[in-house]
């Protein structure tokens, strides 16, 4: 190895699919979303209940739907917020 690959900061690699939790796993279809996929959708779930416009039954469903894309969501944010983290002691690490 030479001296400027020793130096070079290693890059984890990047992660397609956020940590399963129970809501996600539960539902492939959410397990399956990128982050930008599930936030759009939980945009249209919040919409289609502040319309006030469905049933009882549809509104729980969708409230469902809702909580578990919001966690998906989350768990997305949680890993990217960890990859930073990582990236920044690594930093730290090979500058100290």
């Amino acid at each position: 190895m030479t001296e400027a690959s020793e130096a070079a900061p290693r890059v984890a690699p990047v992660s397609t699919q956020p940590p399963q939790t129970p809501a996600a796993s539960a539902d492939p279809s959410i397990a399956a979303l990128s982050y930008e996929q599930a936030r759009e959708e939980l945009g249209t779930v919040v919409r289609a209940l502040e319309s006030g416009s469905k049933g009882l039954e549809e509104s729980l469903a969708l409230w469902e739907r809702g909580e578990a894309l919001a966690d998906h969501c989350q768990r997305w944010l949680d890993g990217a917020r960890q990859r930073l983290d990582a990236a920044r002691a690594r930093t730290e690490d090979t500058a100290g």
